[in-house]
């Protein structure tokens, strides 16, 4: 531009009326107003990713146990694993201390993005469901936590398959790309997802449990304790505890389903053929088969991330 002149948006502006020039600036307005509701999404994807994957490592043991104590049947000797401890302390015992970590690598990409993706659309589904400067109800929370954590787990469920058949290995140690092979040809495509009706009921119930019991639980505790770490770890164990008692039998199921993905004979034709059969064969007390490991891990878990969580995504801000 030569000395003096103007640019053509200053020229524009000089030259229309306030309609006008509103209609103008409003991309970049919008443009602006978007990019903090942008960059809270990616916060909470990164914290919520950061804070499973920690969480995840830590406990992943408990979740190794669970998943053999749920899978094993009572024979003439009676079980093989009598708890937790005595569970953890066979597998170590027999198969040496690693195998409590058995299939962390499907763990991870599965607690990270599912997590991830759970937290990220948790805060949208529940203001939809609430409306516009409305508090949202304890039964609103939970549904909105269930549909972020059904959506999630659907996504995901083939790194749930590979996690579950890895930990249910006893004789070797298997990996992600072998057992993703041998469910692929076996079944293809479909056998990633085994399971999946199971999953995706188990998760509504703990994500429900889980995002939306510590919403809630949160919500009540701030008034007295404030936003502090106490409020937040006070409210992850109500969560975790709540979380374990109620997806406890969709848990079952969904695992003994899971481990027969890629197998020649299967034990169960479906869901509600699974159900059936474990409370004919079993009885009901089967269906909370490794409540223990599953309670002690929801605690440490919820513990742990949403501590985690809170404190990573308000560093960030």
């Amino acid at each position: 531009l030569k000395r003096g002149a103007q640019s053509p948006t200053t020229l524009a502006m000089a030259t229309t009326t306030a309609p006008q020039r509103q209609a103008i600036l409003a991309p970049s307005v919008a443009a602006v107003s978007a990019s903090p509701a942008a960059g809270d999404l990616a916060v909470r994807a990164f914290s919520s990713g950061l804070a499973a994957g920690a969480a995840e490592c830590l406990t992943l043991p408990t979740d190794v146990a669970k998943v053999r104590l749920q899978v094993q049947r009572i024979g003439p000797e009676g079980p093989q694993y009598k708890g937790l401890f005595d569970c953890a302390s066979k597998i170590v015992a027999q198969e040496g201390p690693g195998s409590l970590w058995k299939g962390l690598a499907p763990a991870l990409v599965r607690q990270v993005n599912y997590t991830a993706t759970a937290l990220v659309v948790y805060e949208p589904i529940r203001d939809t469901v609430v409306g516009e400067g409305n508090t949202p109800s304890y039964f609103q929370r939970l549904f909105a936590g269930g549909s972020a954590g059904s959506f999630g787990i659907a996504v995901w469920n083939p790194a749930e398959v590979v996690k579950t058949q890895i930990q249910t290995e006893r004789t070797k140690t298997l990996k992600m790309i072998p057992v993703a092979k041998a469910v692929f040809k076996t079944e293809g495509i479909l056998g990633f997802w085994a399971g999946v009706g199971p999953n995706v009921a188990r998760s509504f119930l703990v994500n429900a449990a889980e995002l939306g019991t510590y919403d809630e639980a949160k919500h009540q505790l701030k008034p007295y304790l404030g936003d502090t770490v106490f409020t937040h770890m006070g409210a992850s164990g109500v969560a975790g505890f709540v979380s374990a008692c109620t997806s406890t039998p969709a848990d079952v199921v969904k695992t003994r389903l899971m481990d027969g993905a890629g197998r020649a004979e299967k034990q169960y034709s479906g869901v509600i053929n699974a159900f059936t059969t474990i409370l004919k064969e079993e009885g009901a007390t089967a269906l909370y088969k490794g409540f223990v490991p599953i309670v002690t891990r929801k605690v440490i878990w919820c513990g742990l991330f949403f501590t985690m969580y809170e404190q990573i995504k308000a560093s960030l801000k």
